[in-house]
């Protein structure tokens, strides 16, 4: 039997369905199974709504064929020479984040142990940034780098995902 039913509760939503559609002001954005909603929103809103903390959307900018945030080269799976959007930006859930010795700097504003996970407020010039870390891990102090896992990272272009163009 065929059930459809209507929530505003993304928990419920991606408990009890198949096939979730998740709309938008009054526009569908994306049709899925809770897992291609979740490692691939077709929409920043999807993004942003869907997950627990939801991803991170940061401003970039595309310059011939290299996407960067804050003057930092960003590695994704696209290669965009062209384009005619008004807003470019960078989606990544928390859970493909990591820190290193290089990448985007950032300044530790919070660190909130879950049990399992450790929730890691961060802020880099372009806005703040969540990370997602086992909670055996440990966590820098005061200033780090991270950097971001390019198989879960999406280029946005005015809210829509970019992804006709592959390396």
């Amino acid at each position: 039997r065929t059930m459809i039913y209507v929530t505003h509760d993304q928990t419920e939503a991606l408990t009890f369905a198949d096939q979730v559609v998740v709309m938008h002001e009054g526009q569908i954005v994306q049709t899925g199974t809770p897992v291609e909603l979740f490692e691939k929103p077709k929409h920043t809103f999807v993004g942003h709504f869907i997950g627990s903390p939801g991803m991170n959307i940061l401003p970039c900018e595309l310059n011939n064929g290299n996407i960067s945030i804050d003057g930092i080269k960003i590695d994704t799976e696209l290669n965009i020479k062209k384009f005619n959007f008004s807003k470019t930006e960078i989606g990544i859930r928390p859970e493909f984040i990591s820190f290193g010795k290089d990448g985007i700097p950032v300044k530790i504003l919070k660190v909130s142990n879950t049990g399992r996970y450790k929730i890691i407020d961060t802020e880099c010039q372009s806005g703040k940034v969540k990370v997602l870390s086992h909670s055996s891990k440990d966590i820098p102090d005061g200033s780090a780098h991270i950097k971001f896992d390019k198989k879960f990272t999406y280029v946005y272009g005015d809210n829509w995902i970019i992804e006709w163009i592959k390396h």
